[in-house]
């Protein structure tokens, strides 16, 4: 293949596997959407209650919390093609094991079961599906890669909310939609057994498998705390998405604040993801960042104020604007963060820094939405999307003070840090 430009926006396209890969990420992600709004609507018609919505975010953690680092592990020993799609099967399971609860109007307990399974599967498919990529595209297309991959997950962020609303509304249940996000999960594990991995410049070879021990569990945190802007941009992301979790009390604002129903809560859940796939577009159009250290914390500050004023709207409209720029400063974060992780790990230890990256994502959005529900009960929801927009604000001055190194990153392919490589290449001989 001719070599390609480093402006080409459609490097990674050029890829016939990662054309696989990411239209089976599309469709698992779209079929991930649509349970992520109906859970929530269904428990609030039944319960009216803010704290069993942040429930479902601490419930779905547990297992992330659990796992996480084993399924690092497990990504970096095992083929990770193979991983990702046992993770879909169970993940189908569990979507099943909703429809079903859905259906016969399972008990609000039986519900957290099967979303512990989920979390499980969620835990597992992170980090393999993540790094999947680094087998299929050469080193210099992962900025690329990782801004597609962006787009279309959010694409069908977009489709999904606009599609589970109107099957609510229609058909005043929500078992449909979880049988679709099975069928969804079904097809991805189809593609995925089309796709050829372990493209040779996607990465050095993995070293021998090793036993799983607190040793190697560790290595990706020992890697971490030796590359300060990757452990600045995840630990940014972590606190701004915990206290600016405005998304989980969606529907609270849809139903009780701007009174829009069910179809206008899946507009307002799409919101975010309209302003992500415009963004994720534009960076793909892009020249690869130069400033990017800047320019993650003005998104990050912007995150934070657009949240603010979503807190204190009352008109649909303005409303779905901050939405709208909430989920466009997010989707920067989402680049730079991705990409940092890819471009700055060896092969033998992207497994497990995906994994924690993945930890800390995930905990940040479930614990975001346990605290959200939980402040909302206590103080309201406005006070409680209001506090959270001025506490990622504040996170954002922390973290450029604490870590200067973050203020002055400019372009995001950088050598590794020339200890990080010998203490992971001096592992490696050891194991």
């Amino acid at each position: 293949m001719a070599r390609l430009t480093s402006h080409d926006p459609y490097q990674a396209l050029r890829y016939r596997d990662f054309r696989l890969l990411l239209t089976g990420s599309m469709v698992a992600s779209l079929g991930t959407q649509m349970p992520t709004l109906a859970i929530g609507w269904e428990l609030y018609v039944r319960t009216s209650s803010a704290l069993v919505l942040g429930m479902v975010g601490l419930v779905q953690v547990i297992p992330i919390l659990l796992f996480s680092l084993v399924a690092g592990h497990v990504a970096d020993q095992y083929n990770r093609k193979k991983v990702v799609m046992a993770s879909q099967s169970l993940l189908m399971l569990g979507s099943l094991g909703l429809a079903a609860l859905s259906y016969w109007h399972g008990s609000i307990e039986s519900i957290y079961g099967v979303l512990l399974v989920i979390g499980i599967g969620s835990a597992f498919n992170g980090p393999a599906a993540k790094t999947l990529p680094v087998e299929i595209v050469p080193e210099e297309v992962f900025e690329n890669s990782t801004t597609w991959s962006s787009s279309v997950g959010q694409l069908s962020a977009v489709v999904g909310p606009a599609i589970g609303g109107l099957i609510i509304a229609f058909l005043h249940g929500t078992t449909l939609v979880y049988v679709l996000n099975a069928l969804a999960a079904l097809t991805f594990v189809g593609l995925l057994s089309f796709v050829r991995v372990g493209f040779p410049a996607g990465g050095a070879p993995r070293r021998r498998r090793e036993p799983t021990t607190l040793r190697s569990l560790g290595e990706g945190i020992g890697f971490l705390r030796r590359t300060p802007i990757i452990l600045a941009a995840i630990t940014l992301d972590l606190f701004a998405v915990l206290f600016g979790g405005a998304t989980a009390l969606l529907p609270i604002f849809a139903r009780d604040i701007l009174q829009v129903g069910p179809t206008g809560f899946g507009w307002l859940r799409a919101a975010p993801s309209v302003g992500a796939v415009c963004m994720a577009l534009f960076l793909a159009h892009q020249p690869p960042l130069r400033r990017a250290g800047p320019t993650l914390l003005l998104a990050v500050s912007g995150f934070g104020a657009a949240t603010i004023v979503f807190g204190l709207s009352r008109s649909f409209a303005l409303s779905l604007a901050m939405l709208f720029l909430i989920g466009a400063l997010d989707n920067i974060s989402v680049v730079v963060r991705s990409t940092l992780t890819l471009v700055r790990t060896p092969n033998e230890m992207r497994g497990r820094v995906a994994a924690i990256n993945g930890l800390f994502i995930s905990t940040s959005n479930q614990l975001g939405g346990f605290e959200s529900g939980l402040t909302a009960q206590i103080f309201g929801p406005v006070a409680s999307v209001v506090g959270g927009g001025i506490g990622t604000v504040l996170v954002v001055l922390a973290i450029a003070a604490y870590w200067p190194e973050l203020r002055g990153l400019r372009t995001l392919r950088e050598a590794v840090p020339e200890e990080a490589r010998a203490d992971v290449a001096a592992s490696a001989r050891g194991a």
